[in-house]
């Protein structure tokens, strides 16, 4: 019998794959990044921080709501596709959008018919009343971006959510603060999301083809939905433990308020999406490795990523937090007030970084006792930052360091619940999860170092702290690194990815 060249089961096969589709969201995550950062220096100039706080309440509830009609399908559905032996994977994928699109409808209507649900202060402008309609669009591109990833296909994604969607609302904000203020944050971000479903839709059809021969099973659709439960809590869950501190700071505080903790976000969570760069290929590689029982594997891919994930997150925190004053300033100088929460909120993010990435498994392995662990950590977040607030509030501290309680509450429970999943994580796999490595701490000092030297420097040479500091910074923390730290995999991801292994069968 002549043989036939077949793809063989290498051992860093996976790591290559993860290496190959992280290189190619980490090129998405910057091309976001500087794209998000006009609309920040825009939102900030333009519009001020009580518009800014308008905006982000109505933006958090939204959100939240298109969190949960998703379903979990975002990661759920990569499982979905790997047990579906007897049905095309076109009629599986729409039998997750048809299932998102009527979570998406049931909370669509629900906020058009309570407004002041989004904006509680009143208000509300005659186009903002259709913002509910972004929980479809939201809703609807996570899932079409997450069928793609399981084909592999990541610059769909990148395309979407780093290209098109954060530089629509870039340009929309210009063009409509010369409009309608009132109205311009909220219109330009409906708008970007249009334009990101669009930008998925288009190759999510080329790849998968319309439904034809679909016929969508009621039984069916609720299983679905049912079965992916768990991680729909998990992903609300997770959600929710990065944007209930806004909602808590705007039930505590004036929309001004909220709306210099909110640029204080939006700057400390781009480093967040390092950590979703990974999830459109993670979560097949996962499944894989499961669905043929290696348990090491799944241990080697989460330790792996989570090293690649904590170094990039631990580096933006430096970075960002040592010239912090300089970095909010760009905004506009009455965001420098929110330096403190940028600071616990970047170091929050690095906390978090294990959690994430343990949690990329778990959801497959565990998922009720992952879930049970998110909602303690979120109840423990929750009461921790009344209470910070509150004694704040006792010992009459000034508005804007009671403001930074929640970003330090985040920090611990982040932090704790790291710990939590990597441990039971490590425990079900039978083999040590932790990306973390003691080096990270020596690259640490270094950054910290040289980033004294320049904030350290007249006040009128604080345009060197970020044209110049910066790169410096970012650069002494990467070279401790590579020669301390990296080895051969870690490398990995900084060169091509080598051509698949062929063996005779």
């Amino acid at each position: 019998m002549s043989s036939i060249p077949v793809a063989a089961a290498a051992p860093d096969d996976d790591i290559n794959a993860l290496a190959k589709g992280g290189r190619t969201n980490i090129l998405g995550f910057l091309l976001r990044l500087a794209a998000r950062l006009p609309f920040l220096f825009i939102a900030g100039r333009s519009y001020g921080p009580d518009l800014v706080g308008r905006f982000a309440l109505a933006v958090v509830v939204v959100e939240f709501a298109a969190q949960l009609a998703t379903l979990g399908l975002k990661r759920g559905l990569a499982q979905a596709l790997s047990s579906a032996e007897d049905r095309p994977h076109a009629h599986v994928v729409w039998d997750a959008m048809t299932v998102a699109g009527v979570a998406s409808a049931i909370a669509s209507v629900i906020l058009f018919v309570f407004p002041e649900i989004l904006f509680p202060s009143g208000g509300v402008g005659p186009l903002e009343r259709y913002l509910p309609l972004v929980v479809f669009t939201t809703a609807w591109t996570e899932i079409s971006l997450a069928a793609l990833a399981y084909r592999r296909n990541l610059r769909a994604a990148v395309t979407a959510r780093a290209v098109l969607e954060p530089w629509t609302i870039s340009i929309a904000a210009f063009v409509f603060s010369f409009v309608t203020k009132h109205e311009g944050l909220v219109l330009s971000y409906m708008l970007s999301m249009m334009v990101a479903l669009a930008a998925s839709l288009v190759p999510f059809v080329r790849s998968y083809g319309l439904p034809v021969g679909w016929r969508p099973h009621p039984g069916r659709l609720w299983d679905l939905a049912r079965y992916n439960v768990p991680l729909a809590g998990a992903d609300a869950i997770e959600w929710a433990t990065r944007n209930v501190d806004r909602a808590i700071l705007g039930y505590l505080f004036e929309p001004r308020v909220v709306g210099i903790y909110y640029m204080a976000v939006q700057v400390a969570s781009l480093p967040g999406k390092l950590k979703t760069s990974f999830d459109p290929i993670l979560g097949p590689v996962i499944t894989h490795s499961l669905a043929i029982g290696d348990k090491a594997a799944v241990a080697h891919q989460v330790r792996q990523v989570g090293f690649w994930i904590i170094t990039a997150q631990a580096g933006l925190a430096l970075v960002g937090s040592i010239p912090g004053k300089a970095v909010m300033g760009v905004v506009g100088p009455q965001f420098v007030a929110g330096t403190a929460a940028m600071a616990f909120l970047l170091f929050a993010e690095v906390a978090a970084s294990t959690g994430a990435v343990c949690e990329s498994a778990l959801v497959y392995v565990s998922r009720h006792v992952n879930l049970m662990i998110s909602i303690g950590a979120l109840a423990f977040q929750i009461a921790l930052s009344f209470g910070l607030i509150l004694l704040m509030r006792a010992l009459d501290w000034p508005p804007n360091w009671q403001a930074a309680g929640p970003a330090v509450a985040l920090l611990v429970a982040m932090g704790a619940s790291s710990i939590v999943k990597s441990e039971l994580l490590a425990r079900l796999l039978g083999a040590p999860t932790r990306g973390w490595r003691w080096q990270l701490l020596a690259a640490a000092a270094a950054a910290v170092a040289v980033g004294t030297i320049f904030t350290s420097l007249p006040h009128r040479f604080e345009w060197a702290q970020l044209i110049i500091g910066v790169p410096v910074i970012a650069a002494t923390y990467l070279f401790v690194l590579w020669k301390t730290a990296f080895d051969d995999e870690d490398k990995a991801l900084l060169r091509r990815t080598p051509a698949p292994k062929v063996a005779a069968a």
